[in-house]
């Protein structure tokens, strides 16, 4: 009962070999996350930049060409 029977040491054996075994299956699996993280701060990094470029100045309408508008949207009206 208290010791482990052969079938528990092959599944050990298996499970050991699935993540240690075979051209570091480990390791590539963390390079992969790695490139996932460097390509994430790169993007967050272009964000920065696209926030910190200047923004288009506010376009206004003149007085003068908004109440010509006006004069427009009345006559269309009736």
């Amino acid at each position: 009962m208290g010791s482990l029977s052969i079938w528990h040491w092959m599944i050990v054996l298996l499970v050991v070999m699935v993540l240690f075994g075979g051209r570091g299956k480990i390791s590539s699996l963390m390079g992969d996350f790695a490139q996932g993280i460097k390509a994430f701060k790169k993007g967050m990094a272009e964000d920065d930049k696209t926030a910190e470029a200047k923004p288009e100045p506010v376009k206004t309408i003149e007085p003068a060409a908004k109440a010509e508008a006006e004069r427009r949207a009345e006559s269309v009206r009736s």
